[in-house]
């Protein structure tokens, strides 16, 4: 992570392991803004090993939206 960067968790909408990979969803806060991040984790010997994710900024409330949602 870069030096300045502020990254809060407030929710964990969902964890899926499968072998030794892990994926969680879940939403807070990249600076300040409302994102969702998802981070996939590759475990060897029940340590991570390796870690990719994807962060994308929640759109505005009032925007309009699908039955799916983020999550």
């Amino acid at each position: 992570m870069q030096s300045g960067l502020s990254i809060r968790y407030d929710v964990i909408h969902r964890t899926v392991a499968q072998g030794n990979f892990v994926l969680t969803m879940s939403e807070g806060a990249l600076n300040g803004t409302a994102s969702a991040f998802y981070d996939l984790f590759r475990l060897d010997e029940g340590l991570i090993v390796e870690h990719w994710d994807v962060i994308a900024e929640m759109p505005d409330p009032s925007a309009p939206t699908n039955a799916s949602g983020k999550f």
